[in-house]
């Protein structure tokens, strides 16, 4: 196979034969994976291969394998772009021309891969000599393309045109376009040359060449190849409204305020905003393109509405996929006349869009009769698309001069339909309904959630419609729950599916219901009043099942309306409803009031042990809980604001609307009423739902945290007698101890958190020993015992040490200043027992884990509070924590050990590890954040024991267990730290270990992870920062580690300071280097320049040399010296000279990232 290159001589037939023959068994061998190594060898030996084009071309014409040919016309593109600069001009044309007349003589193959890649090999060749060619010689080439596109050359030679323009769009787009290993430079002057020159022209041709086929197409003339003519020049069409326009020129006329551009939403389902610019109106706009188009569409849809199967042909989805796309059309395209020639444009396709979905009953009815739900589901996109350009009031208006109602109206009636089908389907595959309404829930998403959409903007109609919607919703919602209140599959659809996905479809639903909260939540207060009535006749009488599946639906929509998500954010009530009730003066009577005491009526219950028995269920327990987590976050005594006084009357009717839902659950109101229920909710919870898990998790980890989130509630809270009540259980019933670890963590947290706003210190810190006291005292007990090693492996025991430990756990999370002292002393007592539990369950990874979990916790937690005495205690704790650690080799892995064995060990040592270099991290910010000044006898080496930690867990830290992200970043985390706060420590350590570092550090840079590269370049500005000062002292710095020397052997070994340097040039010249990070790589940079500034001078020159274009040599040469010369740069490393040096690096990643960066 050495011989593939043709030569210079005349063409070697037999050679030639002998190498496709050869090719065509490697094909085989690949394709049936017989001999694959030996195959591959021989079809990279061909793609490898000098001068392979004649060898090539006989494969391609004369090979009966698809395959064979698919590698020759790939080994064609890989050798004429290796060795571009050595072909003639000739010959590259003559290598474009033969791959477009081949694929124009092929036209008819079936082969279709094949063709597609002679077309995509020939437009990167043409792109790789776009900036050589001149016009002419491009005009040559697109000329023939052209004859073809227009149909000189028949229909079949017509779609290989078309489809070798659309190798060309794809090649010559920056999104799509394929490597060449050339400066991103020539991209963007390729792209940029192409979009001013052809890129409207080669939309023409394709416009052209569907017209041309069109006439054919409607009187049901065509031919395959014609039909196959008009969808692929559509799609041509489609896919160059997708470019990406740089030379449009004109910006987004944002003047427009009825004009809007919301692009993530269009993002979300793979569209874009097109924004072609003012060259492209007649195209476009004036020329009638969009009317044929529409009219084309129209009459064939006509034409063939009776075969189901045309809707989902090529040729209508290319045609609808071309409309959806036009809706999003905006810009300057459009004449400056204030929105009105776009409007008129906006109107014109949803005019002919009504025809898909009008009427939406009978349109549903088909699709789920079999006609295919493309059509519907490309309407739907369209709608979004409108909203996304348009202002509320303008979408609820385009409408209006073809109907005699709004686009809300219709779009209401259209989502109606659609939720009532989605009700009622029950066919798995069956998708389209769910997909439909989550395109239409985004419109509405898009429509309602403006800070322009007020009430006054809405039309009557409009809201009437929003009305209906609701309404639809809950209907539909409510029947769906009876329907199912039976079921036994543990998948129902509209109350199993994904938490997720069910949360986002209730937000949207809420955000409906809020524009028109005036009806919305009366009708909700009714439906859940007469669900509960209906609830307490039929007690013992009828089955409740049907009501309880109702009220749960309820439960859950009533809590996404009166309550935002808590997820990171503090809760405040929503606006909408602060707003909608401005006439409602009597608390009582306000709607938000009424359904906020109609749920909570219902919840007080469930305190009645015969109710609790007979109707609330785990499942309808969950809900409940789930609201009152949200609702009492957002209305149980807020924090008061600063009151506003507004000087006009509506004004202050607004301000007193807001006052009554801010105040009516609040602490001179009901909120202590209020606060008892709750918290004997959940001592209800926790004993007669002992092992309902979701239910039990909820509670610990929601609705008590969002009571003790406040303070101002905590004040009130830890009076209660039912919070001693629950504090009391959490210290002396067995129930409690059953819960699952980290709903211990919690409950913990939050009755330690809750006493943070006592006024007394003495107070916080007594209630937290007598909450968490017992728990030392037994662990102290428990590890005096001579017997301790053997009874503390029974099952119970080992379960009940898991709690205690957790319970701690918790405590240390939630220390404050009050409570600091209490847990500390606490966590002392128990520290002697956890060091012998550490020995005692070596080889339970589980417990080993939970100690170590707990010991960062602490350690965090207290760390910025402790004295020196006491931080001496803590530091001296850790130290033998990490020796008894070390001594039973935990986290080490037999080589030995099974797959299945070792990949658990692997999961478990991961988790070890990552609490490991926590800890240390933690002890390390002491360092970082204390001030203080303390005596030389109460001085502590926090050093030391982070080195005695990074000395045991370095050896651990596997290259394969820094793949995992999360211990990857605890990695860096620790190791910035280390050597920003202690790097004349790093000096001292030996050989081995500070090689570990390097190679690290070098690892890390090079990762994905932006906050891992920053980490590292942090790490390498310390040491290097450190070496600069240090021997501009006379001292050593990093002595021998920063310089190269030569090893035993007698290789070169580079230092620190030389590796560094020469990697950061590379990465920040060559590499795909965030600017993000220009920062952090410009404080790491310029110590090592100081510090080698011979080396880098010899790097510099090394770069320009390796240059291969001579013209670019200069303008790096320039850039690299304004790099340390320019903005009056020092030899110096303060704050002024740093943010200098950043502004020189951000100029010069600027200058030089297009010519050197290469794609």
């Amino acid at each position: 196979m050495e011989d593939f290159a043709a030569g210079g001589g005349p063409p070697d037939l037999a050679q030639f034969q002998a190498t496709m023959l050869a090719i065509e068994r490697a094909c085989n061998e690949n394709q049936m994976c017989m001999n694959s190594a030996a195959a591959e060898a021989t079809i990279v030996s061909l793609h490898q291969s000098p001068n392979p084009y004649l060898c090539c071309r006989f494969i391609l014409e004369n090979s009966q394998l698809a395959n064979a040919r698919f590698q020759a016309a790939g080994a064609i593109r890989d050798a004429a772009i290796r060795e571009w600069g050595t072909l003639s001009d000739e010959d590259k044309k003559g290598l474009i021309f033969f791959c477009i007349c081949f694929v124009m003589k092929h036209a008819t193959a079936t082969d279709g891969y094949v063709q597609n890649k002679v077309s995509s090999v020939a437009a990167q060749l043409m792109k790789r000599g776009w900036l050589d060619f001149t016009k002419s010689e491009k005009e040559s080439v697109f000329s023939e393309v052209k004859n073809a596109i227009i149909g000189m050359h028949g229909a079949n030679a017509q779609f290989a045109g078309i489809n070798f323009l659309e190798s060309v769009v794809t090649e010559f787009s920056p999104s799509t376009s394929s490597a060449m290993g050339l400066p991103a430079e020539f991209h963007e002057k390729c792209g940029s040359s192409f979009e001013q020159d052809y890129l409207q022209k080669f939309y023409c041709w394709a416009q052209d060449a569907a017209l041309g086929v069109t006439n054919r197409i409607v009187e049901c003339r065509e031919t395959l190849a014609e039909d196959r003519v008009c969808s692929a020049a559509l799609c041509l069409m489609f896919q160059i409204l997708n470019w990406d326009f740089k030379c449009a020129g004109d910006p987004l006329d944002t003047s427009n305020n009825r004009i809007n551009h919301e692009i993530a939403m269009l993002r979300k389902f793979e569209f874009v905003l097109v924004q072609p610019g003012r060259l492209w109106h007649d195209v476009l706009i004036s020329s009638g393109h969009i009317t044929w188009l529409l009219g084309l569409y129209d009459t064939m849809r006509a034409k063939c509405s009776v075969d189901v199967i045309w809707f989902d042909s090529p040729l209508a989805v290319s045609a609808r996929q071309l409309i959806v796309q036009l809706c999003s059309l905006t810009g300057a395209i459009f004449s400056s006349d204030n929105g009105q020639t776009q409007e008129k444009h906006l109107l014109q396709i949803l005019s002919a869009v009504l025809k898909w979905m009008d009427p939406p009953a009978a349109v549903i009815a088909a699709v789920r009769s079999g006609r295919p739900d493309s059509e519907i589901l490309d309407g739907c996109h369209a709608f979004l698309s409108m909203a996304t350009l348009t202002s509320t009031l303008l979408f609820d208006n385009l409408l209006r001069p073809i109907r005699s109602y709004g686009t809300l109206q219709f779009l209401s009636a259209l989502t109606c339909e659609i939720i009532q089908a989605h009700g009622v389907g029950n066919n798995e595959e069956d998708t389209w309904c769910s997909d439909a309404l989550d395109i239409l829930l985004e419109t509405w998403n898009v429509l309602l959630r403006r800070t322009d959409i007020e009430k006054n903007v809405l039309s009557r109609e409009g809201s009437e419609a929003i009305v209906i919607l609701f309404n639809t919703i809950v209907e539909s919602h409510l029947k769906a729950a009876v329907n199912s209140a039976f079921d036994e599959l543990a998948d129902s659809e509209h109350f199993h599916a994904s938490i997720a996905v069910r949360d986002e479809r209730l937000a949207s639903y809420a955000l409906i219901a809020r524009k028109v909260a005036s009806v919305t939540i009366p009708f909700l207060i009714r439906l859940f009043s007469e669900r509960f009535s209906t609830l307490c006749q039929g007690k013992g009488v009828t089955d409740p099942t049907c009501i309880l599946e109702e009220l749960y639906w309820l439960l859950l929509i009533s809590g996404h309306i009166l309550t935002d998500s808590w997820e990171g954010e503090t809760m405040m009530v929503p606006d909408e409803l602060q707003t909608s009730f401005v006439d409602i003066d009597d608390v009582a009577q306000h709607p938000v009031v009424v359904l906020s005491w109609s749920v909570i009526k219902f919840a007080e219950q469930s305190l009645d042990p015969d109710m609790r028995t007979n109707f609330f269920s785990p499942r309808l327990m969950e809900a409940m809980v789930w609201f009152l987590s949200r609702w009492i976050s957002t209305y149980l005594m807020p924090t008061k604001t600063s009151k506003s006084y507004s000087s006009t009357l509506i004004g202050r009717t607004v301000d007193h609307s807001k006052n009554l839902l801010l105040t009516f659950a609040g602490e001179d109101n009901e909120g202590r009423s209020l606060l008892d229920i709750f918290v004997r909710i959940s001592l209800v919870v926790f004993t007669s739902y002992p092992g309902e898990i979701e239910l039990l998790s909820l509670t610990c980890q929601h609705m008590l945290p969002a009571l003790v989130r406040r303070k101002n509630v905590c004040i009130h809270l830890v009076t209660l007698d039912s919070w001693r009540s629950l504090s009391n259980a959490f210290v002396n019933e067995r129930i409690l101890f059953s819960l699952p670890s980290r709903l211990q963590r919690s409950l913990a947290e939050s009755l330690v958190g809750s006493v943070s706003a006592l006024k007394e210190t003495e107070a916080s810190n007594q209630y937290v020993r007598d909450l968490m006291g017992p728990i030392a005292t037994y662990l102290v007990d428990m590890c005096t015992k001579d017997s301790v090693k053997t009874f503390a492996q029974q099952p119970d025991i080992l379960f009940m040490v898991c709690c205690f430990l957790e319970r701690l756990r918790g405590a240390a999370r939630a220390t404050e200043s009050r409570t600091q002292k209490a847990i500390f002393d606490v966590a002392v007592s128990a520290m002697d027992p956890i060091l012998t539990l550490l020995e005692v369950y070596k080889d339970q990874s589980a417990v080993v884990y939970i100690i170590l979990k707990f010991i960062v916790d602490f350690v965090d937690a207290q760390v910025v509070f402790l004295t020196p005495k006491d931080m001496a205690t803590l530091v001296n704790f850790c130290m033998k924590l990490l020796q008894i650690y070390s001594s039973h080799n935990i986290g080490k892995i037999s080589l030995s050990m099974s797959t299945s064995l070792l990949n658990e060990a692997k999961a478990e040592k991961y988790k070890d590890l990552r609490a490991l270099l926590q800890l240390l991290t933690h002890l390390c910010t002491k360092d970082m954040v204390d001030f203080s000044v303390a005596s030389e006898e109460e001085c502590v080496n926090i050093a030391e024991v982070v080195f005695l930690g990074l000395h045991i867990v370095t050896p651990l830290v596997s290259m394969d267990l820094l793949k995992y992200p999360k211990l990857c970043k605890n990695y860096f985390e620790l190791l910035s730290h280390l050597l920003e706060v202690y790097p004349e420590k790093v000096a001292q350590l030996n050989a081995d270990a500070f090689k570990y570092i390097v190679l690290t550090i070098d690892f890390g840079i090079h990762q994905q992870d932006s906050d891992v590269v920053d980490m590292c370049l942090r790490a390498v500005a310390a040491l290097s920062s450190h070496h600069y000062r240090e021997r501009s002292r006379g001292q050593e710095g990093l002595g021998a580690y920063a310089v190269s020397s030569y090893g035993p052997e007698g290789t070169l070994q580079e230092g620190f300071l030389s590796h560094f340097l020469r990697l950061l040039l590379h990465l920040i010249l060559f590499e795909d280097f965030s600017m993000e990070l220009a920062g952090s790589a410009a404080d790491a940079l310029l110590p090592l320049v100081l510090c080698e500034q011979d080396l880098y001078q010899r790097l510099v020159q090394e770069l320009i040399e390796r240059l291969p274009n001579p013209s670019l040599k200069p303008r790096l040469a320039f850039a690299l010296q304004s790099l340390t010369s320019s903005n009056q740069l020092s030899a110096s490393l303060d704050r002024v000279n740093r943010q200098r040096f950043r502004k020189n690096l951000s100029k010069l990643l600027v200058d030089v990232s297009g010519f050197l960066r290469v794609k």
